[in-house]
């Protein structure tokens, strides 16, 4: 019998070290729970909570303290709210936010600097900004004192538009769209009253911009295009099949990489809770792990389903530098809110789009932090994706089953291995700005020699919040053959993407991806 007993947890020991990809803790106090994250040009990454949590773990600088008579926790607040994280040295430093963030939204404008909308309270209709800096500078939050929004937003999207100006869409009670910079005030938007059931399963819709410049919004368990020009409704999708998707349900989605002559866009969504979990505040029902792939530009579009290893909720939809999606966090039950989800999904899933229905989805080497409500997941410039957040209770709480979680990891995928290092192309020179259509050169240098072609790829540094990345996409450039320049160093010609529809302007990571291992990323900043 012992023998039996050595030998399944051999079998499991040996199962779990042979699946791929690795992880490391970063930061193992980073001094608040991050709802919301975002990587900036710099290197750093904005981690923002609420502001009415009470106590955090990290001190504002001194004399710096928030002073609210209206806070229920605390009038006179001297903790962090807003962190930044320095990649290099894994340094934190406090920031300071005025106004409340909950469930908020954000996007960065076309300048690099990042948007951030909404939320409760004193922020239901504010407006802030963040010009972000390194580690060793002073930006700081900013809030917006001479415009606000027309229409207070809690639970709501952002999405950068071609022009570089910003969509903000829904919210609690609010089924309208508003801009940034302010057009003529909050729009209606009457598909968000339609999709709304009594769980509010239409909040933090899911918008992906397409390269046809129109925005497909997806909110409960139904899709529309939408003309953000003439703020119509233009076209309806099929229904979903699966339940809904959206807070607090819980899927996640993402829009596969844009390549080609990128006329094409396809759009993921997976996973979710089962309608009722939230309102009958169930803790153990389970999730399911349908996922749902629709052609969007298609004339004729159609769902095709296929499902998912595990049932997952709150799972994190990451665009890798190689055109894979990455799933991680999240439960297998339950639903989103405070304490109200259970078994913690710690498999990541690698989602392979060229792969067929049935052989798409990968399991990868399990994480041991529970990452549930509150969570986030965000592409790095190293290829790594950090993992940060979970906070299922209202307020921060260490004693618990799932406590507040101010940890921070970086999940490696399995092309970043060893064996994978000579492959590891190097990005030796590439332009810091680039025109819509414009022609430029990329040199890359890579230990063994080049067989097939070196991608150089787009990635968006979005705002990701609430299993959803506002404004994530990847674009694979129009390439030509890499060209051997000197040694180990070959030239590749490419095309910038043509236009603000296919990838809108502003601060993007550029990888080199050779045999789908990507390179360090160079920031490049696309302009009109």
């Amino acid at each position: 019998m012992k023998l039996l007993i050595l030998s399944i947890f051999t079998f499991f020991f040996l199962s779990h070290a042979e699946l791929p990809g690795t992880w490391d803790l970063l930061v193992p106090n980073a001094g608040i729970s991050s709802m919301h994250t975002a990587v900036t040009r710099f290197n750093t990454v904005v981690l923002l909570d609420r502001t009415n949590t009470g106590p955090s773990r990290k001190m504002l600088r001194k004399g710096h303290c928030r002073l609210d008579p209206h806070d229920a926790v605390l009038k006179r607040d001297c903790y962090a709210h807003s962190v930044l994280l320095d990649l290099q040295t894994n340094q934190i430093r406090p920031l300071m936010i005025l106004t409340d963030t909950w469930c908020s939204s954000g996007q960065f404008l076309h300048d690099g600097t990042l948007l951030q909308t909404g939320g409760d309270l004193d922020g239901f209709k504010k407006i802030r900004k963040f010009d972000p800096c390194d580690i060793n500078g002073s930006c700081d939050w900013v809030e917006l004192d001479d415009v606000e929004l027309s229409e207070g937003r809690w639970y709501a999207t952002n999405q950068i538009l071609p022009d570089g100006s910003v969509i903000i869409i829904g919210g609690r009670g609010a089924n309208t769209v508003e801009y940034y910079p302010p057009r003529n005030g909050a729009v209606l938007f009457p598909f968000l009253a339609d999709v709304e059931d009594k769980q509010m399963d239409n909040l933090y819709p899911y918008v992906h911009l397409l390269p046809n410049g129109k925005l497909f919004v997806f909110a409960n368990n139904k899709a529309v295009l939408f003309d953000h020009e003439t703020n119509k409704v233009v076209k309806g999708y099929p229904p979903l099949d699966g339940g809904p998707r959206n807070y607090p349900s819980a899927g996640s989605s993402v829009m596969l990489a844009l390549e080609g002559d990128y006329s094409t866009a396809v759009i993921v969504i997976c996973g979710g809770a089962q309608y009722g979990a939230f309102i009958e505040r169930s803790t153990d029902t389970p999730a399911h792990g349908s996922c749902g792939r629709i052609e969007a530009t298609s004339p004729d579009p159609i769902w095709e389903m296929e499902d998912m290893p595990f049932g997952r909720i709150m799972g994190d939809m990451v665009m890798l530098p190689s055109g894979d999606a990455l799933v991680i966090n999240g439960a297998q039950a339950g639903t989103q809110g405070f304490e109200m989800a259970s078994n913690p999904c710690l498999y990541p899933l690698l989602y392979r789009p060229g792969q067929p229905v049935g052989l798409r989805f990968m399991t990868l080497n399990p994480g041991t932090v529970p990452r549930l409500y509150h969570s986030t997941a965000n592409l790095l410039p190293d290829g790594r994706v950090l993992v940060a957040g979970s906070n299922p209770h209202f307020f921060y709480k260490f004693e618990a089953e799932f406590p507040t979680e101010l940890r921070i990891e970086a999940f490696s995928p399995e092309y970043l291995s060893p064996d994978r290092a000579n492959l590891r192309p190097v990005i030796e020179e590439i332009p810091d700005t680039v025109r819509f259509g414009e022609a430029f050169d990329v040199f890359v240098s890579v230990t063994l020699p080049v067989v097939g072609l070196v991608e150089v790829n787009f990635a968006s540094a979005p705002f990701a919040t609430h299993s959803f990345s506002q404004g994530q996409r990847l674009v694979k450039l129009t390439i030509t053959p890499s060209v051997p320049d000197s040694g180990n160093r070959y030239k590749i010609g490419c095309n910038a993407p043509p236009n603000g529809a296919v990838a809108p302007p502003g601060y993007y990571m550029v990888f080199a991806v050779n045999q789908g291992v990507p390179s360090v990323a160079r920031w490049v900043q696309l302009v009109a």
